[in-house]
């Protein structure tokens, strides 16, 4: 069966050249596509095309914008058994998973859609006589959108879809590890009769292609989710061209667990969030935190639990985790296992490799949990990206907190308890821009504001109407009559 190759997209054309391999990472026999290796070139020609475009994209009206977004996410949705089957092959997520983001993809270009007949902007009384004031929201101009492997299409989705309503217009670099889910969501655009120029898509060598981008004259905006690193030079680079900058980067999240809470659904609520999607998610749980008095027990059915986690590929039905995206994440995850192991003894189930039939084709390995764990220790610190969880032990409440708080991230928290003074105690004290209660760290709906603290994110938040403040920016206006 012959490989289908998937081209660039530059002002409104398919662009060939030569290309590079997609493999799925459950079986890395299987290349799930070509993709046509992108150039500096190619990002100047899109971000180009994009400033070309702006005018009369930006022209029209928001609800007429609204309305292709709104034509976006029928394609999405007609074709979502489709882009989930391939968001596996790529990704390596379940199946159950992968569907689940084609949908938040599709409500996301909903939600999306429907502020374009909305936009918010300000009307407030002038001090002088007969002056009618007033604020409107414009769009920034270029904008460059830089996005991970671990959600190929939703962090696509809610960074493309709020740019366009708001009138930008858009070069797309999605990660070379999973481009696929994003090239199904222009192609999706292109379908949708979104005219030429407005939306472009570069796939390739990240960074080469993110200088490029960061770089390219017409470029008014970068949007960015991974790695602190990648980031961290980003804001410098932008920083030069005084370029208006988001990045949403790592996380070390912890669950709090008090003696007080729903046992069961404790031990459930840290098993999702640590574990599923192979932890490789910016809001997984890599920290949980036990009171003392129940700490061991919650550790024994932690363990006993986790056990009976299905290890797979992510098509067969009753896999819980898949793999790890490719050989260097997976190399990640064992060089902390072994550091792990130094710091606090093996670890209490898992830390291997898993070999055998079904196994030695992907990037597989077991869930971990070290025991006894400290916070100085590196497994405490630093953001590993994969299905490897610390357990820690608090005194109380206040230990709980202060330990949580010791890392340079705050991107995302959650904790366990019926004691509502304790809730609210939580919410004001952890150092943390995303908050859950008795529900998994990991897990954010598209109608609110997503983003960290610290060294997690900066600038304007994403999601729901705070996407808003990053994609458009105030002309204000005083009239006399």
């Amino acid at each position: 069966m012959s490989v289908p190759t998937y081209p660039n997209y530059v002002n409104g054309a398919w662009r060939t050249g030569a290309t590079f391999e997609n493999r799925n990472p459950a079986n890395i026999d299987e290349v799930v596509g070509l993709f046509v290796r992108g150039t500096p070139e190619d990002i100047q020609a899109a971000a180009e095309a994009a400033q070309a475009a702006l005018p009369a994209w930006s022209s029209l009206p928001a609800p007429a914008r609204g309305a292709y977004l709104f034509r976006v996410a029928e394609i999405l949705e007609r074709k979502l058994e489709q882009l989930a089957e391939e968001m596996t092959r790529e990704e390596g997520k379940t199946l159950p998973e992968a569907r689940a983001e084609v949908r938040r993809s599709v409500n996301i270009f909903r939600y999306f859609a429907g502020e374009g007949a909305r936009l918010p902007g300000l009307v407030v009384p002038s001090e002088r006589e007969r002056v009618h004031t007033f604020a409107i929201r414009r769009p920034i101009g270029v904008v460059g959108l830089i996005t991970p492997w671990n959600f190929p299409s939703a962090i696509p989705a809610w960074k493309l879809a709020p740019a366009l309503v708001c009138g930008n217009t858009v070069v797309l670099k999605p990660a070379s590890a999973a481009p696929l889910s994003a090239w199904r969501i222009v192609e999706a655009c292109h379908e949708a009769g979104i005219p030429k120029g407005v939306v472009n898509f570069v796939a390739g060598a990240g960074g080469e292609l993110g200088r490029a981008l960061v770089h390219a004259p017409p470029v008014k905006a970068v949007s960015f989710t991974g790695s602190c690193a990648v980031g961290t030079w980003l804001h410098g680079e932008a920083s030069k061209r005084r370029l208006k900058i988001q990045l949403e980067m790592g996380g070390k999240n912890p669950t709090i667990v008090l003696a007080d809470a729903d046992f069961d659904q404790a031990v459930e609520n840290v098993v999702n969030g640590a574990f599923f999607s192979t932890g490789q998610k910016c809001t997984a749980t890599s920290r949980v935190i036990v009171e003392e008095p129940i700490y061991d027990r919650f550790l024994e059915a932690l363990v006993e639990r986790t056990k009976k986690l299905k290890v797979g590929n992510g098509l067969e039905p009753g896999v819980d985790i898949g793999p790890a995206i490719d050989q260097a994440q997976l190399d990640t995850d064992l060089r902390y296992i072994e550091i792990g192991t130094r710091e606090a003894g093996p670890p209490v189930v898992g830390g291997r490799r898993l070999t055998g039939d079904g196994y030695d084709k992907g990037y597989f390995i077991e869930p971990t949990i070290f025991a006894g764990v400290t916070p100085e220790m590196r497994i405490a610190q630093e953001e590993i990206f994969g299905p490897i969880l610390c357990v820690m032990r608090a005194k109380n409440f206040d230990d709980a907190i202060r330990i949580a708080n010791c890392v340079p991230f705050g991107l995302s928290a959650s904790l366990q308890t019926t004691n509502l003074s304790r809730v609210f105690e939580y919410v004001h004290r952890m150092e943390a821009g995303l908050l859950t209660v008795n529900l998994p760290s990991a897990g954010v709906e598209y109608q609110l504001p997503f983003g960290g603290t610290k060294d997690s994110s900066f600038g304007p938040k994403e999601q729901g109407p705070a996407a808003l403040e990053f994609y458009s920016d105030y002309k204000t206006v005083y009239v006399k009559y």
